[in-house]
């Protein structure tokens, strides 16, 4: 008896250990991001349906689950109650008629709501139903819905809602409440008369999500647009809507229910070469009041891991009247906090060109949140080295003064300082850097491959003296395992 308990006391500390060592190493591969969504495995792109229903953030993606490439497209899910711890679900959409083509009926893009009127007749007891818009690709605009909080998902028995059209290239529909007309309105991306030159959205509008009348049509935009309006943070009775493009960048304007009037040319939403697809969150409480972004990381590299693909950091988004007119801005959500580790500090310190060491020489790592205060003084240019090491240059973040723009990774973004006053944000991952400029008024998105043993950070200036106001730096734990 002594025997078996020894044995099955030894096979329980094996597990256990194998467990422990399992933990340990889930999602720190070297190139694995460790605060940014990642699948488990095979490739992701955009952002679909996401929608907050009862405390949980849903978000669904564009996933292939036979491969680490484009093509075979399902809806993946995942759900998260902070945006930053996340837990994955099974997979929500398949391919219609029962498809195995690369393309063909597979499940692109689209968003999703909270049937909160049972419009569709589906709702099962109390729990309200989630209905999700998607493209069918050359099979039309299609609708699914879950009863059961987004577990598992039906399609809708009328579908396509709206039917495909050979010579079109509808997809990608966002569907929100105009709160005016009481009307359901879905943004969709279309070639109108069938010619890349009628490229743009079109507006429709419904009383049931089933039957669509189509409305008005913008030229000018490609893919994954989005529909938002926003109060004006320093114009308490002026609110203004925002038109997304799939790169992320907007319009200002107008909008009735049926017709979208710009306001202002088109605006830069980010500076970056690997920030697209983006979507806001639908249904976010209005004791909370945030208005939520993400976007897919386009053309990022994961050498050797098993996935591919990772999104943005989720941001909240604000728009403020300024000088030189109203803009967006673009802030990581307050939630990141819930990751910071060591805390490193500085308060007015003077940096000074070929004298001074690094002041910040004791931070090293790969996964960084650093947020700047600085006086550019007397400098010509002044920034940041990061993943830096002896034997490897890093990722330079180089602010040019006399300039007036904020360099990294070859994208520029153009920054003047706030009474002589730059202040920089900066979220460092594994695969990613995004930096928010200015309290968020420009923004910078990009990925890249860091030599694996380079973990040095360089604050440094050229030319001039440049003070440092406020300087913290946070180590950055993995949203995924307990370290």
């Amino acid at each position: 008896m002594r025997i078996l308990s020894t044995t099955l006391f030894a096979v329980l500390l094996a597990i256990t250990l194998i467990s422990l060592k399992s933990d340990k190493n889930y999602y720190n591969e070297i190139y694995r991001p460790q605060f940014h969504f990642t699948p488990e495995k095979n490739w992701q792109n955009d952002p679909n349906g996401l929608v907050f229903y009862k405390g949980d953030y849903n978000m669904f993606y564009q996933y292939n689950p036979h491969g680490k490439e484009w093509g075979f497209m399902h809806w993946g899910h995942t759900v998260s109650t902070d945006l930053v711890h996340w837990k994955h679900l099974p997979t929500a959409l398949y391919p219609d008629d029962f498809s195995t083509d690369k393309e063909k009926c597979t499940a692109f893009s689209g968003s999703a709501i909270v049937d909160k009127h049972n419009l569709l007749g589906k709702q099962v007891g109390d729990e309200k139903t989630l209905v999700a818009f998607y493209t069918s690709q050359h099979c039309g605009q299609r609708i699914a819905y879950s009863t059961d909080k987004g577990v598992k998902w039906e399609k809708f028995e009328g579908n396509p809602i709206i039917a495909y059209d050979e010579k079109d290239d509808a997809r990608d529909p966002k569907v929100i409440w105009h709160e005016p007309t009481q009307k359901w309105v879905m943004v969709l991306y279309r070639k109108l008369s069938g010619e890349d030159k009628s490229k743009g959205v079109s507006f429709y509008t419904s009383d049931n999500l089933i039957d669509w009348e189509w409305k008005s049509h913008i030229h000018g935009f490609y893919e994954c647009p989005d529909l938002i309006q926003l109060q004006v943070t320093n114009r308490p009775d002026q609110k203004k809507w925002v038109l997304f493009d799939g790169d992320g960048s907007y319009l200002l304007g107008v909008f009735d229910g049926e017709t979208f009037a710009p306001e202002s040319a088109k605006l830069k939403g980010d500076y970056g070469k690997n920030y697209y697809a983006t979507q806001t969150w639908s249904n976010i409480p209005e004791d909370d009041g945030r208005t939520i972004q993400i976007a897919w990381m386009r053309g990022g590299k994961f050498p050797n891991m098993p996935f591919n693909g990772q999104m943005t950091f989720p941001s909240e988004l604000s728009l403020t009247k300024f000088k030189s007119g109203y803009k967006l801005v673009r802030k990581p959500v307050a939630e990141i906090k819930s990751l910071h580790g060591k805390h490193y500090s500085w308060e007015n310190k003077l940096l000074i060109p070929g004298l001074d060491e690094n002041k910040v020489k004791k931070v090293k790592g790969d996964c960084l949140h650093i947020i700047g205060e600085f006086d550019i003084k007397t400098s010509d240019n002044f920034g940041f080295m990061l993943r830096h090491s002896k034997k490897k240059p890093g990722v330079e973040v180089l602010y040019n003064v006399k300039r007036g723009t904020l360099s990294v990774l070859g994208s520029t973004v153009p920054l003047m300082p706030i009474n002589n006053i730059i202040k920089l944000e900066i979220l460092l991952d594994r695969t990613s850097v995004e930096i928010y400029a200015n309290d968020g008024q420009a923004v910078v998105s990009n990925c890249f491959t860091p030599d694996e043993d380079s973990k040095d950070v360089v604050l440094y200036t050229n030319g001039g003296e440049l003070g440092v106001i406020k300087l913290d730096v946070y180590k950055m734990e993995s949203a995924w395992r307990d370290e």
